[in-house]
């Protein structure tokens, strides 16, 4: 979606790492920051980053437990076989729950990115931009696919 003509100077969204999301509450630590570094490598060998992507990943992948941990009360995060959608968090939690994550990952992709603020506004605009536009992205998918009819 980097190459889309009207967007790409600005905003940039990306959805790569609803992979990441997606997976069960159970999932460890220690797996989702390799899962994490693997997808994001994978995307840096494709696109020509050196690492942006993977540091990015990395990084949702170890604050993913920590986020679902604050969102979730314990009975529900202890049941290993759900993975956070709507039907299993509800509207809210699930919306909170991509909001901190697609704005952690973008803040971070867009700060290795630049390296630098330079315009302090543009930078947030930019995140916040992209991070919105993911995020709608994201929940198209979401009700879309309708991954509980995809277990059946």
């Amino acid at each position: 979606m980097n190459e889309v003509p009207p967007l790409h100077k600005f905003i940039t969204p990306y959805i790569y790492f609803l992979f990441l999301l997606w997976l069960p509450f159970g999932t460890s630590r220690l797996v989702m920051t390799l899962l994490g570094f693997v997808l994001g490598y994978t995307l840096d060998l494709f696109m020509n980053t050196p690492g942006l992507h993977a540091a990015a990943c990395l990084l949702v992948g170890y604050i993913r437990p920590t986020v679902l941990n604050l969102l979730l009360a314990q009975e529900a995060s202890e049941e290993i076989n759900k993975e956070p959608s709507i039907g299993t968090m509800g509207w809210g939690p699930y919306v909170f729950y991509l909001f901190i994550l697609t704005f952690v990952h973008h803040f971070y992709l867009v700060l290795l990115e630049w390296l630098q603020f330079g315009s302090f506004t543009y930078f947030i605009g930019k995140v916040f931009a992209t991070s919105l536009i993911s995020i709608l992205l994201i929940i198209s998918v979401e009700l879309i696919t309708n991954r509980r009819k995809l277990k059946k």
